[in-house]
C-alpha cells in the first residue's frame, strides 16, 4: 500500500507512507521510492545518503522484528531537508543512536554492526521513539541545493 500525497497547497512540506513487505525485497522497493521522491524536489537532501540510510533502517526492521507484520515508510519532505522514519512492531530500542563508548566500536571483520554507526555518522540527527504498535526509528538530512548549470552555447 502506498499513500504518496505532493505538497499541499502552500508548498508545504510533502509527506508520505509507504507500507513494505517484510522480506528482504523491502530494502531495494524503500531505496527506489527515496531515490525517486527526492528527484522531484527542487533542494533534495542527498539521495545517495538517504537511500543508505534508509536501507540500513529498513534491512535492519526486517532482520530484527517478527516477519508477520509490515514495516511502514514514512518520509517527510521540505525545503529544509527530510526526516525519514521506520515503524516496525518490535518495543525495544533499536541500539545505541549515540556514540558508542570505549571497546563498543564495531568489529571491523564482522558483516554487521554498522548500520546504526552509519546513521549516527551520516544524518544531521537520529533516534528512535515509542509508538502504538512498536517502535519508529528515524533521522533528518539537509537540504542540499541542486549545482547550477552552465549554460548551453
Amino acid at each position: 500500500m502506498f499513500d504518496v500525497p505532493g505538497p499541499g497547497p502552500s508548498h508545504g512540506p510533502a509527506s508520505w507512507h509507504a507500507r513494505l513487505p517484510h522480506t528482504t525485497a523491502a530494502v531495494p522497493i524503500a531505496r527506489a521510492l527515496i531515490r525517486n521522491a527526492l528527484a522531484d524536489l527542487d533542494t533534495p537532501a542527498d539521495s545517495d545518503t538517504a537511500e543508505l540510510l534508509t536501507a540500513e533502517l529498513v534491512a535492519n526492521a526486517v532482520e530484527h522484528t517478527d516477519g508477520g507484520d509490515p514495516i511502514d515508510l514514512v518520509v517527510e519532505m521540505g525545503p529544509g531537508g527530510c526526516q525519514v522514519e521506520v515503524h516496525d512492531r518490535r518495543p525495544p530500542s533499536p541500539g545505541e543512536l549515540v556514540c558508542p563508548g570505549p571497546g563498543e566500536e564495531p568489529d571491523p571483520w564482522q558483516e554487521h554492526g554498522r548500520g546504526l554507526l552509519l546513521i549516527r555518522a551520516l544524518s544531521s540527527a537520529c533516534g528512535h521513539r515509542p509508538t502504538a504498535r512498536g517502535k519508529a526509528v528515524w533521522f533528518t538530512l539537509p537540504a542540499v541545493p541542486r549545482q547550477r548549470r552552465p549554460r548551453e552555447a
